[in-house]
């Protein structure tokens, strides 16, 4: 179906959130160290409470590790700085979304790595700084299960 890659991800709660949201949705999850919690972490496993087990969970030392693992798929990398609106986008089932670390975003030569049209931006205020990691991952990825008629969701 769909998979999200985290890109050295800081917060355990917003992990956590995404384990669940993976694990309710059936995509996959990647993680890009180095990340800033243990993957035992309380407050990590507290957020995806007993949703583990059901999720898909990778873990990449680096990047380059990660990007050759999709390197025959389309990624989509969300940003602020992102070009293009992620709703007037046609998704398709096995695409990538990737998202960068709470604190920072993607680094530009990352994002300069992606194809503009799939720099990918929620809308906002222009004086707000970002939405949240885990809302932002359940806004694209809803609207892309939305897009193929919400696969093995029901």
């Amino acid at each position: 179906m769909f998979d999200i890659i985290l890109y050295q991800p800081e917060i355990p709660p917003n992990t956590g959130n995404i384990i669940r949201l993976c694990a309710n949705t059936g995509a996959g999850l990647h993680l890009v160290k180095p990340l800033g919690f243990d993957l035992d972490d309380r407050q990590m496993r507290r957020a995806g409470l007993d949703y583990h087990e059901f999720a898909t969970l990778a873990v990449y030392e680096t990047w380059a590790d990660c990007a050759a693992h999709f390197k025959n798929r389309r990624l989509f990398a969300a940003s602020t700085k992102g070009t293009q609106r992620y709703d007037l986008v046609s998704y398709a089932e096995g695409d990538v979304f990737v998202f960068g670390p709470e604190s920072r975003g993607l680094p530009p030569e990352l994002l300069g790595s992606v194809a503009e049209g799939q720099r990918i931006r929620i809308p906002m205020k222009p004086e707000s700084r970002s939405v949240n990691l885990s809302n932002a991952v359940a806004v694209v990825l809803y609207e892309a299960l939305r897009q193929v008629g919400f696969g093995p969701c029901r």
